[in-house]
């Protein structure tokens, strides 16, 4: 069995929101990944292990440092 904490964290990216300030568009149409923005000021960016790989990739091109 999959340990919980793992594939969570294979399958999602948490930033702070303003880290997509100008690029969240280009990520959603470039990703197949949803962005959720609650009213906190951290975004969770969910996707599949290989898209959140990419979108990791595409976010590091991007200058974003993640966490």
């Amino acid at each position: 069995m999959p340990n919980p904490t793992r594939l969570r964290d294979s399958t999602q990216i948490e930033l702070p929101c303003r880290s997509l300030e100008g690029i969240q568009d280009d990520l959603e149409a470039e990703h197949t990944v949803t962005v959720v923005q609650p009213e906190g000021q951290q975004c969770r960016i969910i996707g599949s292990p290989i898209e959140i790989k990419a979108a990791s990739n595409f976010l590091s091109r991007h200058g974003v440092t993640l966490p």
